[in-house]
């Protein structure tokens, strides 16, 4: 067999034997030989060329699908979830929730994803891929799954692992034989869009405000749960009533006449109005927000789930020790596996739990921006330090510091004052959202308030914050395995325990196993907790110098003390509620005070020693 001729390299040329004609110039010898080299290179793993990481293009999510591809949403507490789903089908998107992720769902999101990953990307992408084989099993195919369902999940670009988590999510759906399932991301800077044409989420007046009063009546209705079940007198009533009450809510998002300014005018003046001009674009949507916060529709809803609330009975002479939930912010409201379900742990083992609000995250955020805009004033300047002489352009940089500082300023006061108003709505049986600014000056000693990463000074503020104010007898932090900025903060708690001695923190680190580990070190902790709350109350109860007996003999005879909606008075110096409770009926029982009333707006009073002082 005749074997291939060589190449005869020869004064800058390369020429084949018996070939008289011209023959290779340097300049293609070299591109050749690099071909080869790299050829052989990456056959034997070395190859020493790196090229810039670019990420495949993605199929958009466009417009024209939107009323045929439904939206997958998972990763909040079933009622948030329950609430965001009625306002997306009202906007007109289907949309369905992803099963609560269980130990399943860890291990299938391990095992398709890559090692080292913070537990809510396993648990989440687990919980989705569980979902995606479900709708297989039903007979659907790859293709058409691939082309009526879209996962929207959150994104962000921040300093912990947070920030992988989509493209994750794309490696292990690849490796769980779905490559090409879309997934949406929503973020500060670009929001829900993909990567080409037309974003298939409208983003709308209606859909904004409806997330917000989602998110807003979710947050209460979940600490309205946690605060009236360890005192119910019928076992099982106020997980009832919750249902009901969200059942409404949903009801009322989803079927919510939506808000048009033609519609208030008459017929004839309403087809001469020009809808796409600019004053009517901003008078309709001023009109539409207002018809969100203050229409008759939205109270009426809230009244509703009153009315269902209403109904359950409590007994708040319970003693039971309150336990304040910290953390990574998905480990802290998940309700399943991916935090041993310790909410439910908690309560069986008779405590209360401070569940921590979705919405103490979001003014987080907007408080984190004000801050990092006054950190970088200087540097953010349009003109970067101006001479003294120049007043122009140090108005102009205290002008748009200004302006961008009291736009964040007033939309963390105003989430507040939303969540207040909704809470007053459902029955005022909850409390304020803790300012930031509070939490931050309680955490700085310890925790740097520009810290980022995770829930930052958060974890820090909050235990700081309802210790001082005696407000949890025990602190419980549930975080990740492996998670950085949680792991931190559990540093830094261990000179907070040392400032605050009376401070019972438990830091507990959530996987897919260690269950019954973690159990038995909450256990622990918690029956030193319960001994704190049962020495309070009869500390309590003995300065009252009423026999219980008494106490509940006139809670029997007065149904309004036995409301879950009743305004407990706090006294400084107690946490728990049964003691608190009992010191408040002693003082009525004496005519030192009278029972609480419920004003003309809907707040709640409580009138002592003469004096109404609002709770």
């Amino acid at each position: 067999m005749a074997s291939a001729p060589a190449l005869d390299v020869c004064e800058g040329r390369a020429q084949a034997p018996g070939n008289d004609g011209p023959g290779l110039g340097d300049e293609a010898i070299r591109r050749v030989a690099e071909e080869a080299r790299g050829r052989l290179e990456v056959r034997a793993g070395l190859d020493t060329h790196p090229r810039q990481y670019r990420r495949a293009a993605e199929r958009s999510f466009t417009a024209d699908e939107r009323a045929r591809v439904t939206v997958l949403i998972g990763g909040l507490t079933t009622n948030h979830e329950k609430l965001l789903k009625a306002v997306l089908e009202h906007s007109g998107h289907p949309c369905d929730i992803l099963p609560t992720p269980d130990v399943l769902a860890f291990q299938l999101g391990k095992d398709y994803g890559n090692n080292a990953q913070c537990n809510p990307s396993y648990f989440c992408v687990g919980s989705l891929i569980q979902y995606l084989r479900g709708l297989r099993a039903s007979g659907l195919t790859r293709d058409q799954i691939i082309d009526g369902y879209v996962f929207l999940t959150a994104g962000t670009c921040g300093p912990c692992r947070f920030g992988m988590y989509e493209s994750e999510y794309r490696l292990a759906l690849r490796n769980a034989g779905f490559e090409g399932f879309r997934v949406l991301t929503f973020s500060q800077s670009d929001g829900v869009k993909a990567a080409t044409g037309e974003p298939g989420l409208r983003f709308t007046i209606d859909l904004g405000m409806g997330v917000v009063a989602a998110l807003d009546a979710a947050d209460v209705l979940n600490d309205l749960a946690h605060r009236i079940r360890p005192y119910e007198l019928n076992a099982g009533a106020t997980s009832a009533a919750i249902g009901r009450a969200v059942g409404r809510l949903a009801d009322a998002f989803r079927m919510r006449p939506v808000f048009e300014l033609t519609d208030l005018l008459p017929r004839g003046l309403a087809a001469r109005v020009d809808t796409t001009g600019r004053r009517y674009i901003v008078a309709n949507s001023l009109g539409k927000i207002a018809s969100h916060l203050y229409g008759r529709y939205t109270r009426e809803a809230y009244r509703s789930c009153r009315r269902a609330l209403a109904g359950v009975e409590v007994d708040y002479t319970r003693v039971k020790p309150v336990v304040k939930v910290v953390g990574e912010f998905w480990a802290q409201t998940t309700e399943g596996d991916g935090n041993f379900r310790m909410f439910d742990f908690l309560e069986s083992e008779g405590a209360q739990v401070l569940v921590d609000p979705v919405g103490v995250w979001v003014t987080y955020l907007l408080h984190q921006r004000r801050a990092a805009l006054l950190a970088r004033r200087v540097a953010d300047a349009p003109y970067y330090r101006p001479p003294p002489w120049a007043v122009y352009r140090r108005v102009a940089n205290a002008t748009a510091f200004s302006r961008r500082w009291a736009l964040f300023w007033f939309a963390e006061r105003w989430w507040m004052h939303e969540y207040w108003r909704v809470a007053n709505g459902l029955g005022g049986g909850t409390v304020p959202l803790v300012p930031q600014a509070v939490l931050a000056r309680l955490a700085h000693p310890f925790y740097h308030h520009l810290a980022r990463g995770g829930e930052g000074h958060l974890e820090v503020g909050k235990s700081v914050y309802y210790t001082v104010t005696r407000s949890c007898h025990m602190v419980v932090s549930l975080k990740p395995f492996g998670c950085l900025p949680s792991t931190q903060s559990d540093g830094v708690h261990a000179a907070v325990v040392g400032r605050y001695p009376d401070m019972i923190f438990v830091p507990v680190e959530t996987s897919g196993d260690g269950q019954m580990s973690a159990y038995s070190r909450v256990q622990m902790a918690l029956g030193e907790a319960r001994t704190r709350a049962r020495d309070e109350f009869d500390r309590a109860l003995a300065a009252t110098a009423t026999p219980l007996d008494d106490i509940k003999a006139f809670v029997a005879g007065h149904p309004e003390l036995r409301s879950p909606f009743y305004p407990v008075p706090k006294q400084p110096h107690l946490a728990s509620v049964a003691a608190n409770f009992v010191t408040h009926v002693s003082e009525v029982m004496r005519g030192r005070a009278r029972l609480a009333l419920r004003t003309r707006n809907g707040t709640r009073a409580s009138i002592r020693h003469g004096v109404t002082a609002r709770e």
